[in-house]
């Protein structure tokens, strides 16, 4: 009975299994010092380093043309593609994915798959490909009619699709592919175009967001902005046409601001002075008495008792001003003191003017989302967990209303808590666990390196077990980035440097 064909292939798979390369949890097998380097597994579903470096020598000679080496590599990817899929469904987290950016020089043959490899080397089965950042798009030159240019401008590349390649190599890994982009972020390029100007945030001191971050590189648009919107849900379509498996929505905020300036406390703080978020401002108001106020309170920042007992001779007719959200206590004209009347309502126009900016980014998120909903594409919004904070009677300068996002979209906090140590990085991800709404999938970013600390964070191995230990409920981690764990790599793609 034992030699029965199928018993002996069975024997054989299993041996394999326990002792070439394969992935598998730590706690299924001892760790013994003096086994082989090919029989060492760590408990995040990665594979030795012996493994690895068996699978990169069979790239290589596949690279040289020699096809039993070719149909051997073929072969070991699907392997590790199944035993990758076991693994993580019964290993914590179930989701580990990796942020990842590429480069021109990526459409050199056989870069994209010694990537996708190391994604699977490492224990991943989602990568987070950045699609859309710094003014720029992944989508070939000949197939781009977005407003914004391709990152392959190299000539005679003009239709290198690396979106495509990427999705279409990491499937072929059992990896997920997510489109990660920049949202409010149109960068750059985008303010360079006259055409455009209309759509850029504007504060009330006369800037755009060109001026108040460092780098020069990040244009904030006006999320009311009817062009903006237009031209964001044509690269979200062209984006969709390659069919990633997710989409990533990074940058849903305003500008983070320097200093004093990182926290907003008065009007001309806030970008709403851009032409279509005032209108649509004004349009929340719901007697005339309501957009007198609206009007005079955003052009000096308050309004004093004077303002107020004008507009009531203005409208006489009217009761108390309206706007959206304002429900005055009944009589109240006739029992506050002219002066807790004056005081109220500039609170009120301050938490108007506060809660328009934040419902602009929310409803930007609808309509970037709208498509990917449509094609039944998860979507996925990357906040800080400090971006919604009040401070005082002010609020953080990026008003990234992330509490507010839809519970049907991916959470993806960005834990990059920096003290030396987990702990901070754990109370990041318990602020958003309290603030979440039951059934809401969150997926914390870590940032870090396998095996070490780096800029004083603790290694990853030390961040997951922490938050494993304080939130085992998670069924995800992502980890930032790809360039991080391989910089040498990132460098020399990036120059297009050959080893």
């Amino acid at each position: 009975m034992s030699n029965h064909p199928l018993n002996v292939a069975r024997s054989r798979l299993f041996w394999r299994r326990l002792f070439a390369v394969v992935f598998t949890s730590s706690s299924l097998l001892p760790n013994f010092g003096s086994e082989p380097a090919r029989a060492q597994v760590t408990q995040y579903c990665q594979l030795s380093s012996a493994a690895a470096q068996e699978k990169e020598n069979l790239r290589l000679s596949a690279l040289k043309g020699k096809q039993d080496a070719q149909t051997r590599y073929q072969n070991l990817v699907e392997t590790q593609a199944q035993d990758l899929h076991e693994c993580r469904a019964q290993t914590w987290p179930q989701i580990q994915a990796v942020w990842l950016r590429l480069y021109p020089c990526d459409i050199q043959p056989g870069i994209i798959d010694q990537i996708m490899d190391r994604a699977v080397n490492r224990g991943y089965n989602q990568v987070y490909l950045e699609v859309f950042y710094d003014g720029q798009v992944l989508l070939p030159a000949t197939a781009n009619p977005t407003v914004w240019p391709s990152v392959i401008r190299t000539p005679g590349s003009e239709n290198a699709d690396l979106l495509a390649t990427a999705i279409k190599k990491g499937r072929q890994r059992g990896l997920k592919v997510y489109a990660w982009m920049f949202t409010t972020n149109f960068g750059y390029t985008y303010a360079q175009r006259q055409d455009r100007e209309p759509a850029i945030a504007r504060n009330g001191k006369g800037q755009t967001s060109l001026y108040v971050v460092d780098n020069g590189s990040q244009v904030f648009i006006d999320p009311y902005n009817l062009q903006a919107k237009r031209d964001y849900y044509q690269l979200i379509q062209q984006v969709l046409r390659r069919r990633p498996d997710g989409l990533l929505l990074d940058y849903v905020r305003y500008p983070r601001q320097a200093g004093s300036d990182s926290i907003a406390t008065k009007v001309s703080d806030l970008w709403l002075f851009s032409p279509a978020t005032q209108e649509a401002l004004f349009k929340r108001a719901q007697n005339y008495k309501g957009l007198d106020l609206i009007r005079r309170f955003l052009s000096r920042g308050y309004v004093t008792t004077g303002d107020i007992a004008e507009v009531d001779k203005l409208y006489p007719q009217e009761g108390e001003p309206l706007w959206q959200g304002r429900i005055p206590r009944p009589a109240q004209k006739s029992i506050v003191s002219v002066i807790d009347r004056q005081v109220l309502l500039q609170w009120e126009l301050w938490q108007l003017a506060v809660a328009h900016a934040m419902q602009g980014i929310l409803d930007f998120v609808t309509i970037a989302n709208y498509p990917a909903k449509k094609q039944g594409i998860p979507t996925g919004v990357v906040f800080f967990p400090d971006g919604n904070q009040t401070v005082g009677q002010g609020y953080d300068s990026r008003l990234q209303p992330w509490d507010r996002f839809p519970t049907t979209l991916e959470w993806h906090p960005m834990s990059y808590g920096n003290c030396g140590n987990v702990s901070c990085i754990v109370a990041q991800v318990q602020r958003v666990l309290s603030m979440a709404k039951p059934g809401t999938q969150i997926i914390p970013a870590l940032a870090g390196v396998w095996g070490k600390s780096i800029s004083n964070r603790p290694s990853l191995e030390a961040q997951m077990q922490a938050l494993r230990q304080y939130a085992p409920q998670l069924k995800g981690v992502s980890h930032f980035a790809y360039s991080w764990q391989y910089p040498q790599s990132d460098s020399d793609r990036k120059f297009c440097r050959t080893r």
